[in-house]
């Protein structure tokens, strides 16, 4: 990591603790964990829009790959052997999981359109919890039930009876 980018993290992080501070935000380095906020450059008049806007990034990814997930018409192809794994529970939970984020992507439109600093804290706030105690266990259980046995293919039996 050069100097530079040393010294930009450690602002960064100077500018979030007054935020966590004053809204009781998660410590700088769990969020970062979660959401890979570390690339925000500090040097704006609106720091906590833009992790709230990282966060949303993250959040609309996760958002688009359950819909892949629970409507496959238009996925690769690499998909469908994925999805054939999951049981009916898999894909309720990961409805469950695509609510909660849905119900995200409208409050990150408002929070686009009107600013606000406490609303913008009580979001991160709000997304970090739900992720910590909803989201990333659960989502992570069906994504490796998703991935056991890639790359293991199954001997097909191509031989026919003549009987």
């Amino acid at each position: 990591m050069t100097e530079e980018k040393i010294y930009g993290l450690e602002e960064l992080k100077k500018e979030y603790n007054l935020f966590k501070d004053k809204y009781n935000l998660p410590d700088f380095s769990e969020l970062n964990k979660i959401f890979d906020i570390e690339e925000i450059d500090p040097d704006t008049e609106f720091l906590l829009r833009k992790v709230r806007r990282v966060v949303s990034e993250r959040v609309a990814g996760y958002l688009r790959f359950i819909e892949v997930v629970l409507n496959p018409s238009n996925a690769p192809m690499f998909f469908f052997k994925l999805i054939k794994k999951l049981e009916e529970s898999d894909k309720k939970e990961l409805t469950e999981i695509y609510e909660i984020l849905g119900k995200f992507e409208l409050k990150i439109i408002k929070l686009d359109l009107e600013y606000d600093e406490n609303k913008e804290a009580e979001f991160i706030n709000d997304v970090y919890r739900t992720f910590n105690e909803n989201v990333s266990k659960n989502l992570l259980d069906v994504v490796e039930k998703m991935g056991n046995g890639v790359g293991k293919e199954k001997k097909v039996d191509s031989g026919s009876y003549f009987g």
